[in-house]
């Protein structure tokens, strides 16, 4: 099993009839799932599965289906459009993550983009922070170029 960064196929094409709205304010919900190194996750992903989906082993820091994200309005920069979210923090964790499947929870949980994070991550009763790069035409997590 592996865990690939990359934009999913589907969304690709679901962006060309309008199926994901990134719009902060009147958008749809979109979520960050984490999970361990037994996923397949990568660009042929096309929907959320609690499949090896990670567990928190104490507190309730996380739930499955993970985070909700907060969405900054996508906008342009050159020939760039880009989308960006808030970083997002799980406090009182105790888990081991290898990558995350960012979903949109609004439109039958279909797949945006997977993140590997290159190995193991692991917290023990502390807190696991995820940070966004950069919203920029360079470095936002989804970029149309």
């Amino acid at each position: 099993m592996a865990i690939t960064s990359a934009i999913c196929t589907s969304f690709k094409q679901e962006i060309l009839v309008g199926t994901h709205n990134f719009t902060a304010s009147s958008g749809n919900t979109f979520k960050r799932a984490l999970y361990t190194s037994d996923a397949s996750l990568g660009a042929a992903t096309t929907a959320f599965s609690s499949s090896n989906e990670i567990s928190n082993t104490s507190g309730s820091a996380y739930s499955s289906g993970g985070a909700t994200l907060t969405s900054v309005t996508p906008t342009t920069s050159g020939t760039t459009a880009f989308c960006d979210f808030a970083d997002v923090s799980f406090t009182s964790a105790s888990f081991t993550a290898n990558g995350a499947l960012i979903y949109n929870s609004s439109q039958s949980n279909k797949a945006v983009a997977v993140i590997a994070f290159g190995g193991d991550k692991t917290v023990s009763s502390g807190t696991f922070t995820i940070q966004f790069p950069t919203a920029d035409a360079s470095n936002a997590i989804i970029r149309i170029a």
